[in-house]
């Protein structure tokens, strides 16, 4: 697998979790309550945290989901990611909020100024970020290039998000390029694995339910 072979590739610190290089094998889940819901959010990620996950993702899309992560991140044990969709400003207040990483598209943020705002954010409170690529929202410009999501396009969208970071000297990333589609999924991260050192977030979107997508998840992790 080239320079991401196991044991090889960049290791950083999500919270107090190592990722990459030699670092074991970590697991993520995500909440679905509403974040401004601190205490149905934190009983979640307590049910999570003693089913043994290491770390957790919450989406903070408004103002009152960032408002809310300082709470849950202090009533977590284990590291919170703050997903974030576009608006740069709500990747601001979750760095500032105490979330470990956050999880971003640069972008779609905007200019390079948002990124660069972005960035100085994670740096100065400790956040790592997760590139995160989807088959089911690639840009524009790769769906007319390719025609349709294929694991080319989607490992294009990838190492564009992550010049910009590297642009502006960030480089504790991890990357994910998911799509609900299982074997475009695999192709993209055994693609995307040759090309890159950091870590990779492994993972299909959109799985389907309990057990179609439990069984779909399995197979493609």
């Amino acid at each position: 697998r080239g320079s991401s072979a196991r044991g090889r590739g960049r290791q950083f610190m999500v919270g107090n979790v190592p990722v990459g290089g030699d670092a074991p094998v970590t697991v993520q889940t995500m909440t679905n309550t509403p974040t401004p819901d601190i205490r149905a959010t934190l009983d979640q990620i307590r049910r999570c945290e003693e089913a043994g996950v290491d770390i957790i993702r919450v989406s903070c899309p408004d103002t009152d989901s960032t408002a809310a992560l300082k709470q849950i991140v202090r009533g977590s044990r284990v590291p919170i990611v703050a997903d974030i969709h576009f608006h740069y400003k709500r990747a601001l207040e979750a760095a500032d909020a105490g979330a470990a990483c956050l999880r971003i598209n640069p972008g779609n943020i905007g200019s390079s100024q948002r990124v660069a705002e972005v960035v100085r954010a994670a740096k100065a409170n400790g956040c790592s970020i997760r590139i995160g690529v989807n088959g089911g929202s690639l840009e524009k410009d790769l769906l007319e290039k390719y025609g349709e999501p294929c694991p080319d396009a989607l490992v294009e969208s990838a190492l564009d998000h992550i010049k910009l970071l590297q642009d502006h000297d960030f480089h504790e990333y991890k990357v994910a390029v998911k799509a609900s589609d299982l074997f475009l999924a695999v192709a993209a991260y055994q693609q995307l694995a040759e090309a890159v050192d950091c870590p990779l977030h492994l993972g299909i979107t959109e799985a389907g339910g309990f057990v179609g997508g439990t069984v779909k998840s399995a197979i493609g992790i």
